[in-house]
Formats: C-alpha cells, sequence, structure tokens
C-alpha cells in the first residue's frame, strides 16, 4: 500500500514506516547508521521516531 504524502500530519511525522525503503533510507542517512541498522532497531523498538532516533544514538556510541 503506497503512502499518502498529502495525508502527511503530526502523527506521521512521529513515525517511521519501515516497512517504506524510503523512510528507512532517510532515517538511516539522517542518524548516520546504515539501512541494516536502521532495521534492526525498527525490529527491536517499533516505529517510534523518537525511541528509534534515541537508540540510534546510543548505538553510534
Amino acid at each position: 500500500m503506497a503512502d499518502d504524502k498529502s495525508n502527511a500530519g503530526g502523527q506521521d511525522r512521529s513515525r517511521v514506516a519501515g516497512g517504506q525503503d524510503y523512510e528507512v533510507r532517510h532515517f538511516a542517512e539522517a542518524n548516520g547508521i546504515s539501512i541494516e541498522q536502521a532495521e534492526q532497531l525498527i525490529a527491536r523498538h517499533g516505529n517510534n521516531r523518537e525511541e528509534l532516533e534515541r537508540a540510534a544514538r546510543q548505538m553510534k556510541g
């Protein structure tokens, strides 16, 4: 199912859509981690962007 870009609001920005390659890639690049690491974090922590960003910072050291 395609992501409806016209329906983007606060709720949409607070989550990382793990099934959307471009969102995972963007999250990985924005946080300085690999796509594989981003996928692992999403699998482990869910799709809450704040939690994922915190985990990515810890992962980087």
